[in-house]
């Protein structure tokens, strides 16, 4: 019987799955969390491909800088959905990292 490691990708859904209600992680801690330190940009695009009705919590997922990378309608969203969460986010999309952010 052969045991098979998670894909980077099964690794990336993982953390993000256990992101807390409330909180917010970057691009870069996903990466780095899932044993890829420097992939924070394929962490973006397995996000961007995400089926439509996926219950992974892609909202939570931010930049470094605390900003919502989403532009648009996703944009808006992503920040009304954190605000249910009880997450402040400032008219230009912006999360304080130092009080929101995720640290396992």
């Amino acid at each position: 019987m052969s045991t098979q490691e998670p894909s980077f990708e099964q690794r990336v859904w993982l953390v993000i799955d256990a992101i807390p209600r409330g909180s917010v992680s970057s691009y870069g801690d996903i990466a780095l969390l899932a044993g890829h330190p420097r992939a924070a940009r394929q962490v973006g695009r397995i996000l961007k491909h995400l089926p439509q009705h996926s219950q992974l919590p892609w909202h939570r997922v931010i930049s470094q800088q605390g900003k919502i990378s989403l532009s648009g309608e996703r944009g808006i969203l992503q920040s009304d959905i954190l605000r249910q969460e009880g997450i402040e986010v400032s008219d230009a999309g912006s999360v304080n990292m130092k009080r929101y952010r995720w640290r396992p």
